[in-house]
């Protein structure tokens, strides 16, 4: 019984989330998520108390919780900004192809609709940023001058902006392929990280070494 109620609940939040994703909460219905998922409606209000609770499922199932940060920010082999960026492509990743984490994303975005209380989806993210910045800074790899916490609260909405409105603006597609080493590149400067963007050479975006000679970038202070 107990797999049973759990590969219902599944299934329940899977459909729920396309139809958020796609059209919105207040389009989407308890009848039409009920279709979607093949459940009945009673099987909705069974567990979800409605439409307003299985949306706060689907927001706290992946995009509130952010699951996938756990391994990259646990990883001390790996420097930590090349950890903080690689944090930024996997969400960039989720919110292109993962259709929880994009439900979660337009859900967060209309919370103000919602008759509960949709979960704060930075506050891990946050709290990782800012964990790898202070790292990052106590190994010489930012300039001094940055403070972790401040930057964090605005690289993190900043970052999720613009990776909503880059889809907005031109669509999935950029979001999902050259925008992501720009973005990755985007969490480098704001941090003031001092190596060189990565040339066209450098598909994957990871950041070059300066030639023979070349000096690196001025790093900047925080304002």
């Amino acid at each position: 019984m107990q797999e049973r109620a759990k590969a219902t609940r599944r299934s329940l939040v899977e459909a729920a989330a396309q139809l958020f994703a796609e059209q919105g909460y207040a389009a989407t219905s308890v009848n039409g998520i009920s279709a979607r998922s093949g459940r009945t409606s009673g099987a909705v209000y069974f567990h979800y108390t409605g439409k307003e609770g299985i949306a706060v499922a689907v927001v706290e199932d992946r995009f509130a919780t952010w699951p996938q940060l756990a391994a990259r920010y646990g990883d001390d082999t790996v420097p930590p900004l090349e950890r903080l960026v690689a944090v930024s492509y996997d969400i960039a990743h989720a919110l292109t192809r993962d259709p929880v984490t994009r439900a979660g994303a337009r859900l967060w975005t209309e919370r103000t609709v919602i008759k509960a209380y949709v979960p704060d989806p930075f506050a891990l993210w946050t709290a990782a940023t800012t964990r790898l910045l202070a790292q990052a800074r106590l190994a010489g790899h930012v300039n001094e001058g940055i403070r972790p916490a401040r930057t964090a609260r605005t690289l993190v909405p900043a970052f999720f902006g613009l990776c909503t409105l880059t889809e907005a603006i031109e669509g999935t597609t950029v979001l999902d392929g050259r925008g992501e080493p720009a973005m990755g590149q985007a969490a480098l400067r704001v941090t003031g990280d001092t190596r060189p963007p990565a040339s066209d050479g450098h598909a994957d975006g990871q950041p070059s070494a300066p030639s023979k000679g070349q000096s690196a970038p001025r790093r900047e202070t925080e304002a």
